[in-house]
């Protein structure tokens, strides 16, 4: 991965990032099971793509990539997926509501 960090401190104190990355890095890699270690230092994520169809005996699968956190970044890591998560919670809960499905608006609220 290429990358260069074009950091600057605006006038509100807010630091932007300039990113680069290789097109196969930008395909990612599909995980359907995630481990969480830790030792005094750091944070280990590790992702793996499973046959949950398996029902006896152990379970085939493969990582598909492993992360080093420190402390530190693993907490802003768990507030930011906590944000987007409640994000992703509302707007699924509004394509839940009777209005959001009824485009004409023939339901009775309307």
């Amino acid at each position: 991965m290429s990358g260069c960090d074009t950091t600057r401190v605006s006038e509100d104190g807010e630091r932007h990032f300039n990113i680069h990355t290789d097109p196969d890095t930008m395909a990612g890699h599909y995980a359907n099971f995630a481990n969480v270690s830790h030792s005094d230092y750091e944070f280990t994520l590790t992702f793996a793509r499973v046959d949950h169809e398996v029902e006896e005996g152990e379970v085939p699968g493969v990582v598909v990539s492993r992360i080093n956190l420190s402390p530190r970044f693993m907490r802003e890591l768990i507030d930011a997926m906590e944000d987007n998560f409640s994000k992703w919670r509302t707007r699924e809960g509004i394509r839940d509501l009777p209005e959001f499905d009824d485009p004409g608006g023939t339901s009775p609220t309307s």
